[in-house]
């Protein structure tokens, strides 16, 4: 297989080839592994590579997933995987192994994908870019001057480069969806517990992470998520169950949508004109396909919701970092931490249970409000992000102060978090480029549990407007 084809197939596309014969687990593993020597030196989007474990998977018998033989990378942050390092992008873990595999990381093994390494996360997946002290800054294969996006803006760089077709990642309040709208891809954060939080994990965030992958196809989405998303026996929190294979949906007419559209952002601020026009673009391709759309906010008070999701993620960050100096072994030392990190350590240890309680009772409240407008329409639509993808360095939680990273974060990343909150599937996809060819990514939401018609919805989009001959600069 020579080089540009590898990159050219999806993850499907590349499990179709092994199954037929045409190709085996171990080339494909080499094409991986070429590609990332030949581009993590621009990107630094892996971060952890793990050759010979991959080499001597592909050689083995693998399951019959889906994905059977296909390369695959995983985020470093609360991902264990057996005799990997698990650093959290933080000085402080930088010597932690885990010791087994956690239970999502067996469930991406059935897929039969062959893992090959680690990709670059932000300390503790804190900030919408991937710029960090211990993992340095991931940049975006469009142009490396830009982010890539974060948490999981590895993953989203090497799946965007082709060095792999997908790539685990996770959403705590818009770390999927904002690095495959910085990159050109699929980013769906799926319903609340559609991945289970399985036993030998807790439940960080009160549910508000999830963990799924960013791809360059629906399909490639899809066929994890019916691997991925099976209900945890005895999970005291499980998602409605789905109607069928979400790979089914793919292909199947969404029907005439009410879809409501809105550039709506918490303060009321306007966003880039260039976000805008993306918008409106988006909106006449979807009234011209035959949806009905309606402009209309979700008109919810954001500020409110945003105070009452700060003690109970104060609290909950806190809460996990003890967990973590139990590991390590000490308390982490003045350098072992980014200044946005110290504060958020701090902050969160001064939240009392009064708080803390009152922020989840205010946010159950006020995440009624957010899925009663969904009883009126059946998907929303808003870009992903206020800007294109800024330089690195704009949001630099290393060197800028706290408040002045949140202040940019606030700008460039306004749409995500309310859906995080909620527990509703949201997924991004690549609909427009800028002038100087930086992707635009917009986010459709749906109602709670309903991955199934953002996946119809998305696979309608996907052949109306194909993104998929559209290539980066760092390619291949």
């Amino acid at each position: 297989m020579s080089f540009s084809e590898y990159s050219a197939f999806d993850g499907l596309g590349l499990a179709a080839l092994v199954n037929k014969g045409e190709v085996t687990p171990a080339e494909l593993v080499e094409a991986a592994i070429e590609r990332i020597e030949r581009h993590n030196g621009t990107l630094n989007a892996v971060v952890y590579k793990a050759y010979d474990e991959a080499r001597t998977t592909a050689r083995s018998d693998l399951p019959a997933g889906p994905f059977r033989g296909v390369p695959f990378l995983i985020k470093d942050l609360e991902m264990a995987v057996a005799g990997w390092p698990d650093s959290h992008g933080s000085r402080f873990a930088r010597d932690l192994i885990d010791a087994a595999d956690c239970g999502l990381v067996r469930r991406y093994r059935q897929s039969g994908v062959v893992f090959v390494g680690k990709t670059n996360t932000p300390e503790f997946g804190i900030t919408g870019t991937t710029e960090g002290a211990h993992l340095g800054a991931c940049r975006n294969p469009w142009n490396p001057g830009h982010i890539a996006g974060g948490s999981s803006g590895g993953s989203a760089s090497a799946v965007a480069a082709g060095i792999v077709p997908l790539a685990h990642a996770s959403d705590g309040l818009g770390s999927i969806r904002i690095p495959a709208a910085c990159c050109g891809l699929v980013g769906l954060k799926v319903t609340r517990d559609r991945n289970p939080n399985l036993p030998d994990a807790y439940d960080y965030t009160f549910g508000r992470v999830v963990d799924h992958v960013v791809t360059r196809t629906v399909r490639d989405s899809a066929a994890m998520l019916d691997v991925t998303g099976v209900p945890e026996p005895a999970s005291p929190y499980p998602a409605p169950p789905k109607a069928g294979a979400y790979l089914d949906e793919v292909g199947r007419s969404p029907g005439r949508l009410r879809i409501a559209w809105s550039a709506e952002t918490p303060r009321g601020r306007p966003i880039d004109p260039r976000v805008e026009a993306a918008l409106h673009a988006t909106v006449a391709l979807l009234k011209g396909l035959g949806h009905e759309m309606v402009e209309q906010g979700l008109g919810i008070d954001y500020l409110a919701l945003y105070r009452a999701m700060g003690p109970p993620s104060g609290a909950n960050f806190a809460a996990g970092m003890k967990r973590l100096i139990g590991r390590v072994g000490r308390e982490p030392e003045p350098d072992e931490l980014e200044p946005l990190t110290w504060a958020s350590l701090k902050a969160g240890r001064r939240v009392t249970g009064e708080d803390a309680m009152w922020g989840l009772q205010e946010m159950r409240r006020l995440n009624r409000q957010t899925l009663t407008l969904f009883e009126s329409f059946d998907v929303y639509l808003c870009p992903v992000m206020g800007t294109p993808p800024p330089p690195v360095g704009y949001i630099d939680p290393i060197n800028l102060a706290p408040k002045e990273v949140n202040r940019r974060q606030a700008e460039v990343f306004p749409y995500t978090p309310p859906f995080n909150a909620s527990g509703q599937p949201s997924i991004s996809l690549p609909l427009a480029w800028s002038a100087s060819g930086l992707p635009i990514g917009m986010m459709f939401t749906g109602r709670y549990a309903d991955e199934a018609t953002l996946f119809r919805l998305a696979g309608q989009l996907e052949k109306e407007a194909p993104w998929a001959d559209k290539r980066p600069g760092v390619w291949g």
